[in-house]
């Protein structure tokens, strides 16, 4: 009765169906005894054959019933000669089987062998309890590689670099990969059971499955920024039961970079070195895709990037020195609303404290001695419609703090020896690899000049919290290198990439781009091996400062996310008894899932 539960045909896929029919289990050709034989050639027959059971077939080949070894012995015991005639009359009560017939329609009968017949009813076959054993052997093997299989999807589906997502007929998500969690910040298990407009921007998903028309190749506007997706059709039997999105790319500019190298490739452009101009606009129209790095800290700032872009609002980056702060910054100047305008840079760091006022604001002509005739503008005024990044941040005077700040309230400003007031129309961005916080109650850093920059903060993580990204971030900069020096392709061997994961890099990328350089000019040899890292490395180890950074409230966040994730997964488990398939489902999760979650967190099984 459980396994008849279990095996519904209307639920089975036509391959499981058809593999339970009689005909692939029945043994053909059986023998059979004819009507006008006696007992006694039935008896022989069984013994000879070693069956138990034996079809009883008239003069045309007909069924007509079914004669057992139990039957052979009552008839013997009730005084029957055992040369009395086997007729039709004494032989009614039987069953038989059609070949299309589910061996599980025969499981519950009470007999050991049952005849199959065609469809004149002509003997064709034989099915015993041992052919009904190995049909059930077979389909739980089936049952088996089909939830291995499942598993070994969804850990594909998991472990894929592109974004997944699978919609039902209605346009509901089904499911929904790591990837695009990663990229939208949705979470798999709020996403799945949602229409799929709730959680992706701008997509069409649910127009595919009413029109059928797949798509492969268009543009789709994500978190603002143009990304490269197909949209394919899902059909079962003649119907369309839902869709199948997908990132092919992490963003449109991956498409350029393949044109551009194709172009190198085939056709033989002459290289020309550009103007200083050119690659400073080239400069600033970083976007988020090239950002190299795929691990989930990383992921999840880009993502806060995107959310951050669409807002007016002040952005604070911070991080230890050489995460890339100043990319971020680019990356959003270039997906918001003031990407038409400039992108300023000024290093607060590198300006004298006489001439700050003076490079922010602008001067009028004739402010002071050695002043520009006609005056100069502003960091201020280049910037208009467009976005002022002030790295090292902390490090700007008291004095201008209070300038700055009277500038953010009232987005308006003055040059220096002027007496009119210009409109300030500019996105601020600030970085710092200092703790500002700190700064601010060591009295170095006004507290409402502190507040105002940190409406949105974006941590950018250190080199060493994300060594997922080391591999990707080496292959990428070696090749950079090289072509940079005009150089054969080089490349690092498996334990020179290892001993890179497990380096500290207190420098972050800049430190890595320094020593992938510095490697790529003096070793000679085409593969980069681990006996030529140490005395590079070691040397940056002992000359580079480490830079403390505190966590930020959203990095907080995460790790008491993560710690009660565990706690829960640990529950589970003792309620469980140790059960994982009985886990899963207190958790309700997939247990390819908690699998991951266990080597996730480290916990013992």
């Amino acid at each position: 009765m459980l396994m008849e539960g279990l095996i519904d045909n209307e639920n089975l896929g036509l391959g499981q169906a058809e593999l339970l029919q009689v005909k692939h289990w029945m043994t053909p050709n059986p023998h059979c005894i004819r009507i006008g034989q006696t007992l006694q050639d039935a008896g022989e027959m069984m013994n000879r054959l070693n069956v138990d059971s034996l079809p009883i077939i008239d003069e045309q080949d007909y069924l007509v019933g079914m004669i057992t070894l139990r039957k052979l012995l009552s008839s013997i015991l009730k005084g029957q000669d055992k040369d009395t005639i086997i007729s039709r009359i004494s032989n009614r009560n039987y069953v038989s089987l059609k070949r299309d017939d589910s061996i599980f329609s025969a499981a519950a009968l009470p007999y050991s062998q049952i005849p199959v017949i065609d469809e004149e009813e002509k003997v064709i076959g034989i099915l015993t309890v041992r052919d009904i054993n190995d049909g059930y052997s077979r389909f739980i093997h089936m049952l088996k590689q089909k939830e291995h299989s499942a598993d070994v999807l969804q850990i594909i589906l998991e472990r894929a670099y592109e974004g997944i997502v699978v919609v039902d007929k209605f346009g509901m998500i089904m499911e929904f990969n790591e990837a695009y969690s990663r990229f939208t910040g949705v979470s798999r298990e709020d996403a799945i059971g949602r229409h799929v407009t709730e959680v992706i921007d701008n997509t069409h998903l649910h127009l595919t499955v009413k029109t059928a028309t797949p798509e492969r190749g268009v543009i789709q506007r994500i978190q603002c920024q143009d990304m490269v997706v197909h949209r394919i059709p899902i059909w079962d039997k003649g119907e369309l039961v839902g869709a199948i999105g997908m990132l092919i790319f992490e963003g449109v500019t991956e498409v350029y970079k393949l044109y551009e190298s194709l172009q190198r490739n085939y056709m033989h452009v002459e290289r020309k070195e550009q103007p200083l101009t050119v690659k400073l606009e080239e400069d600033s129209r970083m976007t988020l895709d090239q950002i190299v790095g795929t691990s989930p800290e990383i992921s999840e700032v880009k993502r806060l990037a995107r959310r951050s872009a669409r807002t007016l609002a002040t952005v604070l980056i911070t991080g230890e020195s050489g995460t890339g702060k100043e990319m971020f910054a680019k990356s959003i100047h270039h997906i918001s609303p003031f990407s038409n305008g400039r992108f300023i840079s000024v290093n607060c760091g590198a300006i004298p404290e006489a001439l700050f006022e003076s490079e922010l604001f602008g001067y009028e002509e004739g402010a002071f001695t050695g002043a520009s005739k006609g005056g100069k503008q502003g960091k201020f005024e280049l910037a208009h419609n467009g976005t002022v990044f002030l790295d090292e941040v902390a490090e700007m005077p008291i004095m201008m703090q209070t300038k700055l700040l009277r500038v953010l309230q009232e987005k308006e400003a003055e040059r220096v020896g002027g007496i009119q007031k210009y409109r300030v129309n500019a996105r601020i961005i600030a970085a710092t690899n200092r703790n500002l916080k700190e700064r601010v109650r060591e009295g170095l850093f006004r507290e409402d000049l502190f507040y105002r920059l940190n409406i949105i903060e974006l941590f950018v993580p250190p080199l060493r919290e994300r060594r997922q990204d080391i591999p990707i971030l080496l292959s990428y900069y070696l090749k950079a290198v090289c072509e940079k020096y005009d150089l054969p392709k080089k490349s690092f061997s498996p334990q020179a990439i290892a001993a890179f994961i497990h380096y500290e890099w207190q420098g972050n990328i800049r430190e890595m781009v320094n020593v992938v350089e510095r490697l790529v000019t003096l070793v000679d040899s085409q593969t980069i091996e681990e006996h030529h890292l140490h005395r590079f490395i070691k040397e940056e180890s002992e000359t580079q400062p480490v830079t403390y950074q505190q966590p930020s409230l959203m990095e907080t966040a995460r790790d008491l996310g993560r710690q009660k994730e565990k706690e829960l997964v640990i529950r589970a488990l003792r309620d469980a008894l140790g059960n994982k398939k009985k886990a899963a489902e207190l958790l309700g999760i997939h247990r390819t899932t908690l699998y991951q979650k266990l080597k996730k967190y480290n916990i013992p099984v």
